[in-house]
């Protein structure tokens, strides 16, 4: 599965340096939880010089992503991706990855998560197994929901459509943040719950609190000292 390095941060400011970082799968096209404003605007101006049926309905997809956005960020979500991958048959599936903080309110995050993961475990509704990740403590509870089905008018006579979905969570804590790491995915395509289930917990293996540039750059040194030392075994 191949991964994008991306980093996340509780802060608002992007120059704040991120709290953790994470990897996005192949497949995956993450919608921008900050857009500048320079972009809404231009957006905005491009909106407007277009005819009116066509920017009538542009319009409602520029207010659904902004109240996407706000619900989203109302939630603490760093990070929403949409996937769309071929299944066996050659059909496109779709999925949603979400990657959002908890605060454990001042209460140590590992016994918080440790109190879930007992809470979970009398639910029998709920398939949840204790995970030991690379960044730290976890836990992964797996269920199958009968919810609303994503585009329909749930205003129609017959009612709202509803269709189930798959829904996998992560929770995750290590001593790198004093918040819980939720980690998402939700997908209709039920069928292929062991598939997504897979790109879930590939994506909470990639969880660190080490920034990989700085990494990197250690690694790089380290090869370099290395071939210095060969060299002047070497040469004498």
């Amino acid at each position: 599965m191949n991964m994008s390095v991306c980093a996340s941060s509780s802060a608002t400011s992007r120059a704040v340096k991120p709290a953790f970082w994470y990897g996005i799968p192949h497949g995956y096209a993450k919608l921008d939880m900050n857009p500048p404003r320079e972009r809404m605007e231009r957006l905005a101006l491009e909106l407007n010089a277009l005819p009116t049926e066509q920017r009538l309905r542009a319009s409602q997809v520029l207010q659904f992503y902004a109240g996407t956005v706000r619900a989203l960020s109302a939630q603490n979500v760093h990070m929403c991706a949409v996937g769309y991958h071929p299944d066996d048959d050659g059909i496109v599936v779709s999925s949603t990855l979400t990657i959002s903080t908890v605060s454990a309110s001042g209460k140590n995050p590992k016994l918080v998560i440790a109190s879930l993961a007992g809470t979970v475990a009398f639910d029998s509704d709920l398939r949840m197994r204790p995970l030991e990740l690379p960044c730290g403590l976890g836990f992964l509870v797996e269920e199958k929901k009968h919810t609303v089905a994503p585009g329909r008018n749930p205003d129609n006579p017959e009612g709202p459509l509803r269709d189930d979905v798959w829904q996998g969570t992560i929770a995750a804590t290590g001593s790198g943040t004093p918040d819980i790491i939720l980690i998402q995915l939700v997908t209709p395509a039920v069928h292929l719950a062991d598939v997504y289930r897979e790109i879930l917990l590939g994506v909470a293996h990639t969880v660190t609190f080490t920034d990989p540039a700085e990494r990197a750059s250690e690694q790089d040194e380290s090869r370099v000292s290395s071939a210095e030392a060969v060299m002047r075994n070497d040469f004498g």
